[in-house]
């Protein structure tokens, strides 16, 4: 799962660098003034369906190997939410057979959201260099 998780991640993340300065053109040239900040948050977005698509996945996993007391798409897409996000509330837990990948996709969903905080400072730093240039 973690070398899945990374791929997918490591997928997204290089078809967006390599497509930031066309989304930073067109959103320039459509939108004019407001064009940086759609273009960021086009390129955040795009993160961000990474990170769902990361999830999913888990809840996938927790699905696949019958961790008890998950009933449903609902509650492993909840728990895995919870636990990617490392929010934790503890309202579900796993079973014993299960539990260590609870404590596995937190410490993957720690390192994927470190990955993109990073990732998202480059972006921007980079689209918004020549205002950075002129301070």
């Amino acid at each position: 799962m973690i070398g899945l998780t990374v791929v997918i991640h490591a997928v997204t993340l290089d078809f967006i660098i390599r497509h930031a300065g066309k989304a930073e053109r067109f959103f320039l040239h459509t939108a004019g003034i407001i064009g940086k900040p759609l273009a960021a948050c086009a390129i955040v977005t795009a993160v961000f369906s990474s990170h769902i698509a990361q999830i999913w996945i888990w809840a996938g996993l927790y699905l696949g190997l019958s961790c008890a007391p998950l009933e449903g798409i609902s509650d492993a897409i909840y728990f895995a939410t919870v636990t990617y996000t490392t929010l934790g509330y503890g309202d579900i837990t796993l079973g014993t057979s299960c539990r260590m990948l609870s404590g596995i996709e937190a410490a993957n969903g720690f390192i994927m959201f470190g990955w993109t905080t990073a990732f998202i400072f480059e972006v921007m730093s980079r689209i918004y260099r020549h205002e950075i240039r002129s301070l």
